[in-house]
């Protein structure tokens, strides 16, 4: 990047500054070539972690904290890039994250290689906006082909739905509890899901992911209730409350300080007992008020002190303090109850109900578990394992699940994995190309080899032969009826994939071209990148890096 091009000049010869000092400008081919070579250089990070086979990343940052992982989102999130063109890669992951909850190392690989194939046209002359347009055209034939070929999934095909589960999680560090955890997976799920007119919906936040170190993966369960990582206030309270009323209370049990300062005299020590037996007073009436509902559990989201345990161990009410507010939200919904702000207006119809409501120690720790609500739209996954960056790598592993089988659901269409989708669009791709003709014709066919590339990167992580594979699965795609077949990583062989039960969402693939092509074609259309310097942190005049730069601490 040029310093001298922040100077330009007229056209008689007098130079004219027209950024600031410590900027830096790239413009044409080397600007393109910056930051092609920046997208290339993440798609390569992510490129071995790509698949079943695909291998971890360990990831240190500046306190020490380790992170192990293979997750794309995770990686890309935590690599704390500095280079602008790398930074949309990281956008794209997070979109690609939040929409389908899946295939984020598949959009960022794949736009890696859309960029790196459109650089070998752009050294054979052929101009950047040409490439974008065969790109976008090649795209559509990509989604439509999609479309087309994928199969229709109910939410009672729930054998199917397990492989859908199987599939995210094998390419996860947990893949050898995968069968277990799919069977957890789907029934998650399937109960918070709403049917909305003809159309299911699936909020998944409505699915609570409690994670405690300590045992085996194989010990995770579901809980058809919600779990609150705290435990009881008082040891004089009941640890266990069969058919419980719940009242969801977000407000303070306890003598409220006044917002302003305030000053109280007191001239006789019975002034001072009068006040403290108000106190007392105002709180037990609250706890009267409660307990006049009917309500044996409290689940209160500010602060109980003292006196009001003390009142409420006496009538026998369960109660649990500082809950998470997503977890009061996630209760009213399980058990049909109210959150109530003012504790006045409370009645019995804002209680919620459970059969049980109960203290388990989980590890070293206490935790409340409320279980079976009469129709429990918002449900609890506890994880468990030996080690606690396991536990994190589990919790990521079953929200991609959890978000997958969610996407079947709700757009309602699945395809094959292992590479079948990519080889039966290449295939069409390529029939399409010479119908387009002109240079356009190599924009389509260098879009065919980078969703190959897929194909390829995926059987290279497995250790088999890339070329041999995908000779023999562009042979087979020629036949019609052979559309499924993708590669068997354990066999090392061409296989049907959906007979095998390698299943992924139709949306995922489909959000995932979208977005790869989407980033490829932006980093195509850039031709001029102006850096501002970065502040120089009172070193006076010194000249500031540039924010494409990484700087030496990075």
């Amino acid at each position: 990047m040029a310093s001298q091009a922040t100077v330009a000049q007229t056209p008689e010869g007098i130079p004219v500054i027209i950024l600031k000092e410590g900027s830096s400008r790239a413009f044409g081919k080397e600007a393109l070539r910056a930051n092609i070579a920046a997208v290339k250089a993440v798609e390569e990070t992510l490129r071995t972690t790509y698949g079943p086979r695909g291998m971890d990343k360990m990831l240190v940052d500046s306190l020490g904290d380790i992170t192990i992982t293979n997750d794309g989102a995770t990686l890309l999130d935590k690599m704390d890039l500095q280079h602008p063109a790398a930074k949309l890669l990281v956008q794209i992951a997070k979109g690609q994250d939040e929409e389908t909850a899946d295939g984020t190392k598949t959009a960022v690989i794949l736009s890696g290689e859309l960029v790196r194939k459109a650089e070998d046209l752009l050294y054979k002359e052929v101009h950047p906006t040409i490439i974008i347009s065969g790109y976008k055209k090649a795209e559509e034939v990509a989604l439509q082909t999609i479309q087309e070929i994928a199969q229709s999934v109910t939410i009672n095909d729930v054998e199917l739905l397990r492989k859908v589960a199987i599939t995210s999680l094998s390419s996860k560090a947990v893949a050898g509890s995968r069968e277990y955890l799919s069977d957890i997976v789907v029934k998650a799920v399937s109960q918070v899901a709403e049917l909305r007119g003809n159309k299911w919906y699936v909020d998944t936040d409505n699915i609570q992911i409690v994670k405690k170190a300590g045992g085996g993966i194989n010990d995770t369960q579901l809980i058809y209730g919600i779990v609150v990582d705290k435990e009881v206030v008082h040891p004089g309270m009941p640890k266990r409350v069969e058919n419980a009323k719940i009242a969801l209370i977000d407000a303070p049990l306890e003598v409220e300080k006044p917002e302003l300062d305030a000053e109280i005299r007191i001239n006789d020590p019975t002034q001072m007992e009068k006040f403290l037996q108000e106190e007392e007073n105002i709180i037990k009436e609250k706890v009267d008020m409660i307990a006049r509902t009917g309500a044996n559990v409290i689940i209160c989201q500010k602060g109980i002190d003292e006196v009001a345990q003390s009142y409420l161990a006496k009538k026998g009410i369960l109660a649990v303090r500082r809950a998470k507010k997503s977890d009061l939200e996630k209760l009213a919904r399980a058990t049909g109850g109210r959150v109530v702000s003012n504790i006045e207006e409370i009645s019995e119809q804002d209680l919620g109900h459970a059969a049980l409501v109960e203290e388990r120690k989980v590890g070293e720790d206490k935790m409340v578990f409320i279980e079976g609500a009469k129709n429990p739209k918002a449900i609890s996954i506890l994880i468990r394992g030996g080690l606690e960056r396991v536990v994190d790598e589990t919790e990521r592993a079953l929200r991609d699940a959890v978000g997958t089988v969610a996407d079947v659901i709700k757009d309602g269409k699945a395809v094959a994995g292992g590479g079948a989708v990519e080889i039966e669009i290449s295939k069409r791709l390529r029939k399409k190309a010479p119908q387009i003709g002109g240079k356009e014709q190599l924009a389509i066919e260098a879009y065919a080899n980078a969703l190959e590339s897929l194909v390829m990167i995926l059987v290279e992580n497995a250790g088999y032969d890339p070329i041999d594979q995908l000779m023999k699965l562009r042979s087979l795609h020629e036949d019609e009826a052979k559309k499924w077949y993708g590669v068997d990583l354990n066999a090392g062989q061409p296989a049907d994939n959906w007979t095998r039960g390698v299943i992924e969402p139709a949306l995922v693939k489909m959000n995932a071209i979208k977005a790869a092509t989407e980033a490829a074609t932006l980093v195509l259309r850039i031709d001029d990148l102006v850096a501002a310097g970065k502040k120089s942190g009172g070193t006076g005049g010194k000249e500031s890096k540039s924010e494409n730069k990484p700087s030496e601490e990075d």
